[in-house]
């Protein structure tokens, strides 16, 4: 008999505002017996259908509901469905070359993530009902879209959770080393083998396009630079850009995609970005553009303090390095570091800093990663540009 989950009393009411995870401590009693990682149903205390996902006993959120209505279930048309309503609003949006073509809750499809490189399709399976479909959506994803490729990237730690091992590996077709893609009339190229994430960063795609007109004749310092999506963007119009990470292979990478679009005023800096601010700072160097692009420095709550500190210590040394009237454009990738929360740690910054600062742009993550509205952890991405007066 399949599972019958029974909330604790009010217990329903966030799921029914839209948020699709029912956590362990949330739950009364649990009738019925089938495998893990099988679908489950959900119901109110007093045995309101609330909805159905796929069971993990072994996780703290132990269903991510996904079906609303009681007489559906996770059939291949409905699977096949989600998955071309995402593609068709991706579309809509203009999307074609490259973007994330399924972002889990906020497509109706918890724990998957499908990105679009080109003709070639990048997956990630974070929860072990998800996982069980693997061989059902890569066959489903195959029919729809007719890719080249799909290769997974499952490798990473929120797997452990949920008792899944990380995997990586080709799951349809061939997918070569590198894949060429095309970003604002950029070209870049992604290692969706080796690269971070699923090989690159397409959250960013709106705000890498907004920096351009930040950096026209501009000394560019760009931090944290990865592959280089920010300094390909801005260097067809900026005087220099200099990309600092402290990863080989990314700024190997920002060389070769140099080369690859013909630019020959980027330069690279292989080092830690805060020893190189701080560096920078004492030697009096100054740029037009400063831009901060760093990973999450928090990834759970109990580390937002020290996470805090971070934010704020390159912000403080970002702005100093601006000459007067350039811009600092700073980001963050954390939901644990709020809006307002990230707004703050930027106040305060501009005062240690001693400098006046104007707030330019308020940005998130691009259309293609939509955010529920009352589900925090899809809204992540602080994406701000500050003029340094």
């Amino acid at each position: 008999m399949p599972y019958q989950i029974y909330l604790k009393k009010n217990e329903e009411k966030r799921l029914l505002s839209g948020h699709s995870w029912v956590y362990a401590n949330e739950v009364a009693k649990i009738e019925g017996k089938d495998k893990n990682g099988s679908l489950a149903s959900v119901y109110s205390y007093e045995g309101k259908f609330v909805g159905k996902g796929y069971i993990n006993h072994l996780s703290k959120i132990l269903v991510r509901i996904f079906i609303y209505d009681e007489n559906e279930t996770d059939t291949d048309e409905l699977f096949a469905s989600r998955l071309q309503t995402a593609a068709d609003y991706r579309k809509k949006l203009g999307y074609d070359n490259s973007c994330r073509l399924v972002f889990a809750e906020a497509d109706d499809l918890p724990a998957l993530i499908v990105d679009k490189y080109s003709e070639y399709l990048v997956v990630q399976f974070l929860s072990l009902g998800i996982d069980k479909q693997k061989e059902r959506i890569v066959r489903l994803l195959a029919n729809l879209f007719s890719p080249k490729g799909i290769y997974e990237r499952s490798d990473v730690a929120v797997r452990q959770k949920e008792g899944l091992e990380e995997k990586t590996g080709v799951l349809y077709g061939e997918v070569p080393d590198e894949i060429i893609i095309e970003e604002n009339g950029v070209k870049m190229s992604v290692d969706v083998k080796h690269g971070q994430k699923t090989g690159y960063f397409l959250d960013q795609k709106e705000n890498r396009a907004c920096a351009i007109k930040y950096a026209v004749g501009a000394d560019v310092l760009d931090c944290f630079s990865n592959s280089g999506g920010f300094s390909m963007n801005v260097a067809n119009v900026a005087k220099s850009v200099l990309a600092v990470d402290i990863s080989r292979l990314a700024t190997e990478t920002v060389q070769k995609n140099a080369v690859l679009n013909g630019y020959k005023n980027v330069t690279t800096l292989t080092d830690d970005v805060f020893e190189v601010l701080r560096r920078f700072k004492a030697e009096g160097r100054k740029f037009d553009t400063v831009i901060l692009d760093p990973p999450a420095f928090c990834k759970s709550a109990d580390e937002v303090k020290d996470a805090y500190r971070g934010y704020k210590d390159i912000n403080i040394l970002g702005m100093k390095l601006v000459r007067e009237g350039g811009f600092l454009i700073t980001s963050s990738c954390s939901h644990y570091m709020t809006f307002p929360l990230f707004e703050k740690m930027l106040g305060e910054a501009a005062k240690e800093s001693g400098r006046r600062v104007r707030t330019v742009e308020i940005k998130s993550q691009a259309p293609d990663h939509p955010s529920l509205l009352l589900a925090d952890e899809t809204q992540y991405l602080k994406f701000f540009v500050l003029q340094i007066q």
